[in-house]
């Protein structure tokens, strides 16, 4: 090893980078890599989940705040760098039909600008794995899929100096490999619930397998399956440092420590783009690059 190990995840809004691949960097960061999360809005439109916290009226005036605030907590738990890329959150629309978007959102401006922004961060930074989301977004939160477009464009931008002139954006960087987060998968969902309801406990996930066939989800593939166990009480004290959205008595944390360890003691990626050989299933993310770095 002569080059320095990077990791970069790409999230929506705060928060997302403790629910989605948390206990992963706080391992990574344990073994010395480099760990930045890149938040793309300040989720400032997102709902007041926690119904703790739901009619203060402090919170719903400085919404903003609080969740930068929640979001340098988080930051310390896993260890991890962070930083923002100052765009506006789109909210999730709901109704039939669907409202628009609010303008000067996330999800409105035009992709090539926006992935700009994320290929300066890329090209500082230089990470040799990227993280981000599928293009269904993991779930279709406009922002989510605005997240993964602009991370599809600045992985090939990173290394485009024609695209993306290096006067404005940087010394080109090449980044080797990205994955799209798919810790919300059917197997693991499936596995957790069984094991709850073998063991004469209620499960959380009933009402996600049903709605799991209410939208014929299209099952993923599943390529890279990262032990992180040790790590998962992290993950969950990031999870609740987001205190607008998480309750700490909610369905997150019904799973006994010990059942999801005996269980599922992995977080799960889909390498979507490789520079570099691999061998699939993997349980590195930087499988074919710590060798050859």
């Amino acid at each position: 090893m002569t080059e320095q190990l990077r990791l970069m995840a790409v999230h929506a809004h705060p928060d997302d980078e403790s629910s989605k691949g948390a206990a992963t960097m706080a391992k990574y960061v344990s073994e010395g890599v480099d760990v930045l999360v890149v938040t793309c809005t300040g989720g400032e439109r997102g709902s007041i989940l926690n119904p703790k916290l739901q009619g203060d009226a402090y919170i719903e005036k400085n919404i903003h705040e609080v969740r930068k605030k929640e979001m340098d907590e988080a930051r310390e738990i896993l260890g991890v760098q962070q930083e923002w890329l100052g765009f506006v959150d789109s909210g999730l629309p709901e109704g039939d039909p669907l409202p628009p978007l609010p303008e000067g959102c996330f999800a409105l401006e035009d992709p090539e600008v926006a992935a700009g922004r994320l290929v300066a961060k890329i090209r500082a930074f230089r990470p040799q794995v990227i993280t981000t989301y599928d293009e269904n977004g993991g779930y279709p939160h406009p922002d989510h899929i605005m997240t993964h477009t602009i991370s599809m464009i600045a992985f090939d931008g990173a290394a485009d100096a024609e695209r993306f002139p290096e006067d404005e954006f940087g010394p080109v960087w090449t980044p080797r490999k990205l994955y799209y987060n798919q810790g919300f998968n059917r197997p693991r969902t499936v596995a957790l619930h069984e094991a709850l309801l073998a063991r004469g406990m209620e499960s959380p996930y009933g009402e996600w397998l049903e709605r799991w066939k209410e939208f014929e989800r299209v099952e993923r593939t599943l390529t890279t399956h990262i032990p992180c166990d040790e790590f998962f009480e992290i993950r969950d004290k990031a999870l609740i440092a987001h205190a607008t959205q998480i309750d700490p008595e909610g369905g997150w944390f019904r799973v006994p420590m010990d059942v999801q360890r005996e269980v599922w003691p992995t977080e799960e990626y889909e390498l979507a783009k490789s520079l570099v050989d691999t061998s699939l299933p993997e349980s590195d993310l930087f499988a074919g690059i710590r060798d050859n770095a």
